[in-house]
């Protein structure tokens, strides 16, 4: 039975990537169903069978990962990406990096704090089973809006994590924001919400992206139901680009005196420096703008990025600096 089922594994395999046949023809082939293929992809990426390489013929990877290094005084990961790769390839090429590191990094006894999003759950679907002891998974920010729970889709996510290095998962139940900041101030003196916030305080490792305001993709938090008009307007004035975690930030990194951050659940930028290794990862040309907000407001110790978003972001740190916007009175 096992023999047949990593014969199954191989020939489904070799379909889809040397034969670029769809997941729903080799499922006919197969006589089982396009989730089973999927599995079985998945596997044999895992196990090591399939070993995944883009040798693009002309790559500046190399020369990029160094200039971002240098211009922030971080290590930088540039993936190798063609010109015309989407962005789905785009971010699947970031995100298998990004677990790679993570399984190198991660081990017994130690705390991962990861903030829930599409790019890190991308990130969960490539990560390699590492079996570890002692060690814990914390989730960074709260998950509940006001149009459906969102606690599912975060919780999900966390999960993923706490599996693949067989870790304690410590979900964190509060919404991704407040209505008021008087109700963040009483639920942080909880101490069911307390044992969390200790948690993450304790984290060796955070892994996040950055949210994106515009673009084609819209990050989750500005299209799921996180924010009503009136707070999108607000951000629209305070010149907000993007956020870490849920709590925004302006082009040039500040983000202490946004309103909207009182009521955030996420760690601000402050208590994220506090983390020794915090891993960004990032594909896409309307993240460019918040993740150089982002290593402007310096959350970042470690960054996966895409070829061609490390370009733009090289890019826009040769413009000058924007000026400061305004905040309302």
């Amino acid at each position: 039975m096992e023999y047949d089922r990593e014969q199954d594994m191989l020939r489904a395999a070799s379909m889809y990537y040397l034969q670029d046949l769809k997941m729903e023809v080799i499922a006919r082939h197969l006589g089982t169903s396009r989730s089973t293929v999927s599995r079985m992809l998945k596997q044999a990426r895992a196990s090591g069978l399939v070993e995944i390489n883009l040798r693009p013929s002309s790559t500046r990877a190399p020369g990029l990962g160094r200039s971002v290094a240098a211009a922030f005084g971080i290590d930088s990961y540039v993936v190798p990406v063609p010109d015309s790769a989407s962005h789905l390839e785009r971010l699947t090429q970031v995100s298998m990096t990004a677990a790679r590191l993570l399984s190198s990094w991660f081990d017994s006894d130690m705390v991962m704090g990861v903030a829930w999003g599409t790019t890190l759950a991308s990130v969960s679907r490539f990560l390699v089973p590492k079996p570890t002891r002692g060690a814990a998974v914390v989730q960074l920010n709260g998950a509940a809006n006001m149009r459906t729970s969102g606690v599912e889709y975060a919780s999900d996510l966390i999960s993923s994590f706490g599996t693949a290095f067989g870790a304690a998962v410590h979900h964190f139940s509060v919404p991704a924001f407040f209505d008021y900041p008087d109700t963040k101030a009483a639920m942080w003196r909880e101490r069911s919400v307390r044992r969390v916030l200790d948690m993450q305080e304790r984290a060796d490792i955070a892994v996040f992206s950055v949210g994106a305001v515009a673009g084609a993709v819209p990050s989750h938090v500005y299209s799921a139901g996180y924010l009503d008009d009136s707070d999108i307007e607000v951000l629209h004035d305070e010149g907000v680009v993007g956020d870490v975690c849920t709590v925004f930030l302006r082009a040039d990194g500040s983000w202490k005196d946004i309103a909207v951050n009182t009521r955030a659940t996420g760690p601000d930028p402050h208590q994220l420096e506090h983390v020794p290794r915090r891993l960004c990862v990032v594909a896409g040309d309307n993240k460019v703008a918040p993740l150089l907000a982002a290593l402007r407001a310096g959350v970042v110790t470690d960054l996966v990025v895409d070829e061609i978003t490390a370009g733009l972001l090289l890019e826009q740190v040769e413009q000058p600096r924007p000026h400061r916007a305004r905040a309302r009175t």
